[in-house]
């Protein structure tokens, strides 16, 4: 036991939602300690850190919902906060570029929910108009969408966790260790972690890929299961970087809960084509034959992952086949950028979404943050989390203050 110490409140997990939280309610609450806890060796390791680096728009999600308020709300604190901060950003813009006619009931669609969701400056424009701003693209017209940007999140949530600490030289991060279990007690509770124990009086579950089985150790009532899906990118070489300016984005398929392979130019200069999305056989499986016989179990064993590889067999499968084919891959990519040809790509990283999965099979739920007791779950938090954290940040410490009856 460290010292018999109590903390307030204790966070579970370093993403960039959990550690926007410890930042928000150490800003609001400056005399409350705070215990931050991460398994990996460092923050953002997972979800924040191997993501495609885009501070998004709003565009996609449906008006009034948490991720379109969020999302908006989010975007302008974020790019607030790295210029206050130094961190490295662009709000460069990016093109939602239209290939064929029958995508264009869509893109209505998806600009008139920008229009909605207050998304300053966006603009539809005509083939010619989307040229001049990306001169390799091919399509038929588009949607301009200025406010987009990119980011170094893996920058801004060490900055976030620098900021906590100075702010309470009592609070403190935690690396490498991973919380196994926790018991309440009448005024604390003790948790349990593969190195420590640490005495708390409130919890809060930032736990992405684990968000589902955190809260159930808990005794929510959760009847959805976070399933994975892995993301692999490309990166264009040194002789094709000209070819993508910023961010280039296809009209997404509705059917699908994936907004599809885009380019993107990231803070380093570098230029990212991808992801797909693969189920994943690993929760935090970054290789193409990464396996865990439990995380496997768990996902097969569940009927939401059978309708949802059902529902969408085609889908599945030639996504499937795209991540161990070269030229599958650059034949998507192709479809907006005719000229570019194989050695124009090169492997690059991937990711994990953690995707909460309801019994019919759908994905498309909107963020979902519940209290239990002495503990707040995030239970959902999928793109455009990263870009959305300081506003859930908020959205939890108004939680934790009516709930913990913080003061």
């Amino acid at each position: 036991m460290e010292n018999k110490k109590i903390y307030d409140i204790t966070i579970v997990g370093g993403g960039i939602v959990g550690v926007a939280t410890a930042y928000k309610i150490q800003l609001k609450y400056p005399n409350l300690k705070i215990l931050l806890v991460e398994k990996e060796n460092k923050l953002a390791d997972h979800q924040t850190g191997n993501n495609s680096g885009v501070i998004h728009s709003g565009l996609y999600y449906k008006p009034g919902s948490y991720k379109a308020k969020n999302c908006v709300d989010g975007r302008r604190q974020l790019v607030k906060f790295a210029q206050e901060h130094n961190i490295k950003h662009d709000v460069c813009g990016k093109v939602v570029a239209a290939v064929e006619e029958s995508e264009l009931p869509f893109m209505n669609k998806i600009f008139e929910n920008g229009l909605a969701n207050d998304t300053e400056g966006i603009e539809k424009i005509s083939r010619d108009q989307l040229k001049e701003i990306e001169p390799y693209v091919k399509s038929i017209g588009g949607i301009w969408v200025p406010c987009t940007g990119i980011i170094d999140y893996r920058g801004t949530t060490e900055k976030l966790g620098e900021l906590v600490v100075a702010k309470q030289p009592e609070s403190k991060i935690v690396l490498g260790e991973e919380v196994l279990t926790y018991e309440h007690g009448q005024e604390t509770t003790e948790v349990i972690t593969s190195k420590n124990k640490y005495l708390t009086r409130y919890m809060i579950f930032c736990g992405g890929l684990h968000a589902d089985r955190l809260a159930k150790k808990d005794k929510v009532d959760l009847k959805e299961k976070v399933v994975g899906f892995r993301g692999d990118y490309y990166e264009l070489t040194e002789k094709a970087k000209h070819k993508v300016k910023n961010l280039i984005y296809p009209v997404p398929n509705p059917a699908f809960p994936f907004l599809g392979v885009h380019f993107t130019r990231m803070v380093n200069g570098d230029i990212e084509c991808g992801p797909n999305a693969v189920f994943t056989f690993k929760r935090e499986g970054y290789k193409k034959t990464d396996f865990s016989l439990k995380d496997t179990v768990d996902a097969l064993s569940y009927k939401g992952t059978w309708k949802l590889l059902l529902n969408n067999f085609g889908f599945a499968t030639n996504e499937y086949r795209r991540a161990f084919s070269k030229k599958l891959f650059l034949q998507t990519l192709q479809r907006m950028i005719p000229d570019l040809e194989m050695d124009d790509i090169q492997p690059g990283g991937a990711g994990v979404r953690a995707m909460l999965l309801n019994e019919q099979g759908d994905t498309r739920d909107d963020f979902r943050i519940e209290y239990k007791d002495k503990s707040i779950h995030v239970l959902n938090a999928p793109s455009p989390a990263a870009t959305s954290c300081l506003a859930i940040g908020d959205a939890i410490c108004n939680l934790a203050s009516e709930q913990f009856s913080l003061n």
